[in-house]
């Protein structure tokens, strides 16, 4: 039966008959888990295919041990997934690529392994749209559980006989389920599901939704529905967002992307299964948060989980359940995040569970075939390129990713678009998509582009460029540049040049690294003495403030331009289409778009590589540092730190590559991070 059909039918059912069981009778009690995998991004295996090597710190493979594990304790479990699945690794990339050849897979490889562990539901994730509708509603159907959400809805040619104004998905579904009480006994509750994903979608895959579907905000989307499913006989009520925890100082924001915290501010809801940002919750990351029990992972008293990304951790909820004058409630509950592996007192990586076989068996297909994809030779780099600097100076990882997409903009300019734009100068913005991840888990020290010199395959171009983007430009003037770039800067804490105390320079809770725009084509300077303009979300903090100081841009026949006259000055800026339509960057959203590609960036680098080794016999990535910090005019001995891989690979490559006076710290910090003081106030 078509799911979504299913999942109606299934709703109407318990809809018509949630008070009539004659299985509870009297007062009693019972547990339930709810357990949780979410961030999965096509990592079924716990294998790197970057490095080629086996990896204990991620994969389903190994997460679903420790579902095993967390089944067998108790009586009564429940299993979601909550979205962003079939994006996000090598494995992903091959099934979509042969997809787009015409040749259609009958169960996508994530699903295959799903299918194996008995999910009640999926929702789903902002990366399920990347592939496009049609490869969305290939990869869903051969799931062997439904699919909700409720926010998307149908503008046209939707599937399955949808209407304009339908919910594309079934917005929630209400499931009678069997239960033992604590007694022993068999039980029926009807539990209620829901989900979201963040509104953002329809500028992030602006190219596959536009003009398709439309999309409400979470909270309007939950007071909407919440009600209904109460109405419709729901006990208990478990809402999944793909969506961060998001603010507690202003929860009511519709259209907020993070809004998990909101959430628990809608009556009716019990639990909260959410992702999305890629961090742990509950974790001592978020014990400064009001109204948050890292304790007992409770959010304004509702429980709730996030369980990473990449499989590195199972979500796990117990609710205490009490029924009793003819309803069920929740007495107590308590939440947790249980990973696959942890560090020991050396700081070395451990397994802490094996991997489950019968996955391994169920995609070894697709894993042979994912293998020969990503080995595929596409040319040769005459220098590493690792990431392990790429957030305190100009960085090979990022400066190869411009080099091919200035080259792709200049040939597509100069072949197919207006006189008006050929004439304006073409720039690059790329960003470090590795570089520590979100510094907030431990599995995140293993996140840095690692492609070493010599032979590249097409594995080596996923490393470099981890997400299937397509290529975007906009003009932009000399002004929006500047404040592009000051948004960017706020990637950086604010330095106190008098102060001798120990002081960090990366933002890591408040800016993604990805945010972090180098745009090649001009030079400058960031004054980290100066308090940010922007904060991580482009919003104005301090009109006067100014970080990006000598910003020029040189002309092909040694002309400078700088100050008013830069301000004054339109360039063409090749960037992705996530960045290109986000329209959080000054200068970015559809009104600036002048050229708008199918190419993604990903195969514009891997065909820049390997045009340059045809010519060149390898390609140059060298960083032409463009970018640098302002030296620090202090009058006292300054304790500037950073943090990045502890490796010996990290270690030789910082000593050869530093452009500024690095020292290592003898100690880890507590995710296992090196530390290292930098020199900012003069140049090696």
């Amino acid at each position: 039966m078509n799911k979504t059909a299913l999942a109606i039918l299934i709703s109407s059912v318990v809809g018509l008959t949630a008070c009539s069981s004659s299985q509870n009778n009297g007062d009693f009690s019972a547990q339930l888990r709810v357990l949780e995998t979410s961030d999965i991004h096509a990592n079924v295996m716990d294998y790197d295919y970057y490095q080629s090597k086996n990896d204990i710190t991620i994969g389903l493979a190994r997460t679903a041990t420790v579902l095993h594990n967390a089944r067998a304790e108790v009586a009564n479990t429940i299993l979601v997934d909550n979205g962003d699945l079939i994006q996000g690794s090598p494995m992903g990339d091959y099934v979509a690529s042969e997809f787009n050849k015409g040749n259609e897979f009958t169960t996508h490889p994530a699903h295959k392994a799903m299918n194996l562990l008995d999910y009640e539901v999926g929702n789903i994730g902002n990366h399920e749209f990347n592939y496009g509708l049609d490869f969305l509603e290939k990869a869903i159907a051969g799931a062997e559980f439904p699919y909700i959400n409720a926010n998307v809805y149908c503008l046209a040619d939707c599937w399955q006989g949808k209407k304009e104004g339908e919910n594309l998905f079934t917005p929630y579904l209400i499931k009678k389920t069997n239960i033992i009480d604590s007694n022993g006994k068999q039980r029926t509750i009807n539990i209620g599901y829901i989900g979201f994903v963040p509104p953002q979608i329809l500028q992030w895959d602006k190219q596959n939704l536009e003009g398709k579907v439309s999309v409400k905000g979470i909270i309007e989307s939950a007071q909407k529905f919440i009600p209904e499913m109460k109405a419709n006989g729901a006990d208990i009520i478990i809402a999944i967002p793909h969506s961060g925890i998001g603010s507690s100082e202003n929860p009511g924001d519709v259209n907020a992307e993070n809004a998990t915290y909101s959430l628990t501010t809608v009556a009716g809801i019990d639990a909260i299964m959410f992702g999305h940002s890629h961090s742990v919750f509950p974790s001592k990351q978020f014990a400064g948060v009001p109204n948050v029990d890292i304790e007992n992972g409770l959010i304004n008293g509702v429980p709730a989980v996030m369980p990473g990304r990449w499989g590195d951790n199972l979500g796990v909820i117990d609710l205490a359940l009490q029924y009793s004058d003819n309803k069920w409630t929740v007495s107590s509950a308590k939440s947790e995040s249980r990973p696959i592996f942890k560090r020991n007192e050396a700081r070395k990586k451990v397994a802490l569970v094996e991997a489950d076989k019968d996955i391994h068996n169920a995609v070894k297909v697709e894993h042979a075939a994912t293998l020969d994809f990503v080995n595929a030779p596409i040319g040769k780099a005459t220098s590493d390129m690792f990431s392990y600097l790429t957030l305190v100076q100009d960085d090979p990882t990022v400066q190869i990713v411009s080099n091919a997409q200035l080259q792709y903009a200049k040939d597509q300019v100069a072949s197919s678009q207006g006189e008006s734009l050929k004439a304006l100068p073409v720039l690059s913005a790329a960003a470090p998509f590795k570089a520590g991840g979100r510094h907030s888990a431990a599995s995140d020290v293993d996140s840095y582009v690692q492609v070493a010199s010599g032979d590249l395959t097409y594995k080596n171009a996923a490393d470099l460029y981890l997400y299937p983007n397509t290529v975007v430009a906009l003009k932009v003037t000399g002004a929006e540049l500047k404040d592009w770039l000051e948004c960017s800067a706020n990637q950086f804490n604010q330095i106190d040049a008098n102060s001798t105390a120990p002081q960090h320079l990366i933002n890591w809770k408040d800016h993604r690294t990805y945010n972090f725009d180098v745009i090649d084509g001009v030079s400058y300077k960031i004054d980290v003495t100066q308090a940010n303009k922007f904060d991580g979300s482009c919003a104005l903090k301090n009109a006067d403030s100014e970080r990006i100081v000598g910003l020029t841009y040189t002309d092909q026949s040694g002309k400078a331009i700088s100050g008013k006259a830069l301000m004054a000055q339109e360039f063409i800026v090749v960037t992705n289409n996530y960045r290109a339509f986000g329209g959080k960057f000054a200068g970015t959203g559809a009104e600036y778009v002048v050229m708008e590609q199918p190419d993604t960036n990903r195969d514009v680098l891997a065909a820049y590589i390997s045009a340059e080794t045809a010519a060149n016999g390898a390609v140059d990535p060298s960083a032409d540092n463009n970018w640098d910090f302002l030296d620090i005019n202090s009058s006292v001995a300054l304790d500037i730190r950073f943090e990045t891989q502890d490796s010996m690979t990290a270690d030789s490559f910082i000593k050869t590559y530093a452009q500024r006076s690095m020292t290592k710290l003898p100690e880890q910090d507590d995710l296992g991070f090196a530390v290292y003081q930098i020199d900012l106030k003069a140049k090696k």
